[in-house]
């Protein structure tokens, strides 16, 4: 009996990371992104960050503290990264108490009633961004021109919105496009549009940087990307005088941002990596067939908010290969 084998409770791997850490080191992944915000729009983006980001800790603390009767975990860095994300999702202009009930709602609403970090359903930065784009539609869609100086400033329309209302009216794709920022432009990040979308090198820089340190794996990403870019080719294809090309729709809106940033939120999104690549082709489909015949000119962030709801359905049936298990061959016949 002294060599009697004993098996402890669960978990039997550990590893160094811890939510702080991950939190934290997604915060990090996004300063490129931030710094260009800023000098495209100056302090307005700090202002914007500042606001989200505090408005989120302070009503996750009062609801832990004063509501739900729990220890306050707003150290955990999650809070702070709803408001970035939240912050990243409007334009620079927003009034300061839109944003503060945007963040009320991503806390109050999607997160915290149903227990807090690693039990919401839904991405909360995303449902405060859609609540506040159909309670403040005007609000949400005037974007002040890059390099900007204040909320009075000249307001332009996004690529996206450009080419929406171009095709509407009947212009063809290609006379759209002269109107339209070049893809040097839309790369770089010389356009108008919300913090996290101007420029694409700043979100790969940041989505390369959670790549190599093992906080996402490639499936989600690719997968969006992939799925969106095909999509939008067919399309294309079919009549490149009505449809853009999917370069475009790569670097237009916030597909980097949710590609990389929002649709791979451990807890919103799959457990296995059969489940993310159909997560993530269910996003880019959705986002191209809203920006293609949706009312909205953009699409990802209900295209994530979608496929948020199929997730338990991916878990459930879309399992790997339990460890161990042996096919058994029938000998008859």
């Amino acid at each position: 009996m002294s060599k009697l084998f004993t098996i402890s409770p669960s978990p039997h791997v550990h590893s160094d990371e811890s939510v702080n850490k991950i939190m934290y080191s997604v915060i990090l992944a996004l300063a490129p992104a931030f710094v260009w915000s800023v000098v495209m729009f100056g302090l307005y983006s700090v202002r914007v960050t500042l606001l989200a980001v505090a408005a989120c800790m302070a009503f996750e603390f009062l609801i832990q503290k004063y509501i739900l009767r729990t220890k306050p975990q707003i150290a955990d860095g999650s809070a702070a990264l709803t408001g970035v994300l939240l912050a990243f999702n409007v334009p620079s202009s927003i009034p300061s108490w839109m944003l503060i009930a945007g963040a009320l709602v991503a806390i109050g609403i999607a997160k915290m009633p149903y227990g807090g970090l690693g039990n919401n359903p839904f991405n909360p930065a995303l449902v405060g961004r859609v609540f506040m784009l159909i309670s403040f539609p005007v609000q949400m869609t005037s974007w002040p021109a890059v390099n900007a100086s204040g909320v009075d400033a000249v307001t332009t329309a996004t690529p996206l919105a450009i080419l929406k209302e171009g095709v509407k009216n009947g212009q063809p794709v290609v006379e759209i496009f002269k109107n339209l920022p070049t893809n040097a432009d839309l790369f770089l990040g010389n356009m108008s549009g919300s913090l996290g979308e101007i420029s694409v090198l700043a979100l790969l820089i940041g989505g390369i940087f959670m790549l190599v340190r093992k906080i996402i794996t490639w499936h989600i990403p690719v997968s969006v990307l992939l799925s969106a870019a095909v999509f939008s080719g067919i399309f294309w294809l079919i009549n490149p005088a009505q449809y853009a090309d999917p370069i475009f729709h790569l670097m237009t809106g916030g597909l980097i941002l949710g590609a990389f940033f929002m649709a791979t939120d451990m807890v919103t999104s799959p457990m296995n990596p059969r489940a993310q690549l159909i997560f993530g082709a269910g996003i880019g489909i959705l986002t191209i067939l809203i920006r293609v015949w949706g009312a909205y000119p953009e699409g990802v962030s209900f295209a994530i908010l979608i496929m948020n709801a199929v997730v338990p359905l991916l878990n459930r049936f879309v399992k790997p290969k339990r460890f161990g298990e042996v096919k058994i061959q029938s000998n008859k016949g």
